[in-house]
């Protein structure tokens, strides 16, 4: 009997030494794998959109150039020496104003030599006209004296040309820049004395994608800024080139803008916005609330407290919001967070109003 119990008890307590040895284990696993308790049970919590229509401008942004609106670089037809300079650099000169002066003596010594040539043709004109009454001379002997006074009278009135291209007058309104020239100076017809421009108002310059050109109208507005200045200026379309450029597939226009205080100085360059056309009741959203998928775009509607997915169409788009076109109405409360986690018919609850 005891030959038989020993083994008995040797079974037992490997039993118990094993059975302590797993519970601790288990114990373990359970402590690796502890249920979940902090799992969604209710409603998402989510932030919405009340649709209401409002007011949007479908805009192009576009680039340009601000440009005189008369510029003209101030040149002798005349090579000579200038006499006088009558402009101060930078200043305002009118129409008509004398700017500069060449040398014209030796211009001048042949105008009153032509001058003496016509007055003794005239007369000899005068004296033969009174023949010619007489029957003193014949017809053709006055008409050869009174050609040559035409002749006289011609050379006169081209030196006298010649004489008012010695002098450079401005051409139009405007401010004059920095002469490169100084009294003294010998210039010829490509010698460039200054520039003259009309800055009042200015032109802008610019062009737009090929795929716009039907929406824009001469009497259109445009908006724009230039580096430097926060200030934003208006201007009008008041041209329009008749053609694409094949090149870059863009139309190019020019407007007008007021500077009557020189705020803007050609050759600067323009951020410009040109609105195409005036929404008055758009439906937007932020883009974040637009999901794609596979049969176009979505989103979701807050109903009843579920997510209910509605297929849309989009229209123009801003830099953080999106025009919806069909599929929604006004008042409709479009979800705008937790698109991950959203499934048809999900309840939510709306913490938050954008």
């Amino acid at each position: 009997m005891k030959k038989n119990f020993k083994p008995i008890l040797i079974t037992i307590l490997a039993v118990i030494i094993l059975i302590l040895l797993i519970i601790p284990k288990l114990g373990s696993s359970e402590g690796k794998n502890p249920v979940n308790t902090n799992r969604q049970t209710g409603p998402l919590p989510v932030k919405a959109h009340i649709l209401k229509p409002e007011n949007l401008d479908n805009k192009v942004l576009t680039t340009g150039t601000v440009l005189a609106n008369e510029e003209v670089e101030l040149r002798s037809e005349l090579s000579g020496k200038i006499l006088n300079i009558y402009f101060k650099e930078g200043s305002l000169v009118n129409q008509g104003d004398l700017l500069v002066k060449i040398n014209d003596a030796e211009l001048q010594a042949q105008l009153q030599s032509a001058k003496s040539r016509l007055e003794l043709q005239k007369q000899t004109e005068f004296r033969q006209r009174q023949l010619l009454e007489k029957e003193a001379i014949s017809q053709e002997d006055y008409d050869m004296t009174a050609n040559q006074l035409k002749v006289n009278q011609s050379e006169v009135d081209l030196i006298k040309a010649q004489i008012d291209k010695t002098e450079i007058r401005a051409p139009f309104t405007g401010v004059i820049g920095l002469r490169n020239v100084s009294e003294g100076s010998f210039v010829t017809n490509s010698t460039v004395i200054a520039t003259l421009q009309n800055i009042n108002p200015v032109k802008i310059d610019f062009s737009i994608p090929e795929r716009y050109s039907a929406m824009v109208n001469t009497g259109d507005e445009i908006y724009f800024t230039v580096t430097g200045s926060d200030k934003k200026f208006v201007g009008r379309i008041y041209a329009i080139e008749p053609k694409i450029d094949p090149v870059t597939r863009t139309l190019r226009m020019r407007a007008l803008c007021s500077n009557a205080g020189r705020e803007l100085l050609p050759g600067s360059f323009a951020n410009i916005e040109l609105v195409l056309k005036r929404i008055n009741d758009a439906l937007m959203i932020p883009t974040e609330a637009l999901v794609p998928d596979i049969s176009g775009q979505r989103v979701f509607l807050y109903r009843d407290g579920k997510a209910v997915p509605q297929q849309v169409e989009t229209g123009i788009r801003t830099e953080r919001r999106i025009q919806l076109l069909s599929g929604v109405n006004a008042e409709d409360t479009v979800i705008t967070s937790g698109m991950l986690q959203l499934r048809p018919g999900l309840p939510v609850i709306i913490s938050e109003f954008e």
